[in-house]
């Protein structure tokens, strides 16, 4: 008798749990990931002339939920702009500047309903972000003076620290696991960076601040133990 009532009780557990297991299938995500991208940077400011020029990033990401992010960036790279020659004013720089960035992150994904649509569970992975920067530069080279207009110099500063207003639009490309977990992800990014100085460039001249933008992709993973459930299923 007692071995009939452990083995029905062994069953009901095993049934139970299964259900569980399979009913929890494309609900869990991972907490954190780790990632790394790359970004091409064009400095709008006091030079005449704009030149693209490339960044390596690393980022570490807490999900709040799958499509509610926190992110931390460090930003190591160059910019550069203007030309000594070709231009009236002269002005050429290049900056080895390094910045860090925190920013929330909101995937269209936490505020619609992606169930039953094919076109919204696409869109689901579009977001926006918003936080705050901070970037020191470091102007290895300058050109300050004119050739063309005689007694014509700009001023500025070599070094700098200036904070920064980080803005981006993205699309996360979700890949997942036998499990239905989101795993790895592709991060396709347009970043404004609005600079509260005008120093980003090493030139002090105009009314307006100095801008950075960026087209970055990057590559993040899910680390550590640490899983836990959405309320909706992420993957259909």
């Amino acid at each position: 008798m007692m071995k009939h009532i452990l083995k029905t009780i062994f069953i009901t557990l095993f049934v139970g749990t299964t259900f569980i297991a399979k009913g929890q299938a494309g609900y869990n995500y991972a907490l954190y990931d780790v990632g790394t991208a790359v970004s091409f940077n064009t400095v709008y400011g006091d030079a005449e002339t704009t030149t693209m020029m490339p960044a390596i990033h690393f980022n570490f990401t807490y999900n709040a939920t799958p499509y509610t992010n926190f992110v931390f960036e460090v930003q190591l790279g160059k910019l550069r702009g203007g030309d000594s020659v070709a231009t009236n004013s002269g002005r050429y720089f290049n900056n080895d500047f390094a910045a860090f960035v925190f920013r929330g992150q909101l995937q269209m994904g936490e505020i619609m309903d992606y169930s039953r649509s094919p076109f919204m569970n696409g869109l689901k992975n579009l977001y926006v972000s918003l936080g705050l920067g901070f970037a020191r530069n470091n102007i290895t080279q300058i050109s300050r003076t004119s050739e063309k207009v005689p007694g014509f110099y700009t001023g500025g500063d070599d070094k700098t620290k200036e904070p920064f207003l980080p803005i981006r639009i993205g699309y996360e490309i979700k890949l997942f696991n036998r499990y239905s977990q989101p795993s790895a992800k592709i991060d396709l990014g347009y970043n404004y960076n609005y600079v509260f100085g005008d120093n980003l460039d090493g030139f002090t001249a105009g009314a307006k601040k100095d801008v950075y933008t960026q087209f970055t992709i990057g590559v993040k993973f899910a680390i550590g133990a640490a899983l836990t459930s959405y309320r909706k299923q992420i993957t259909y």
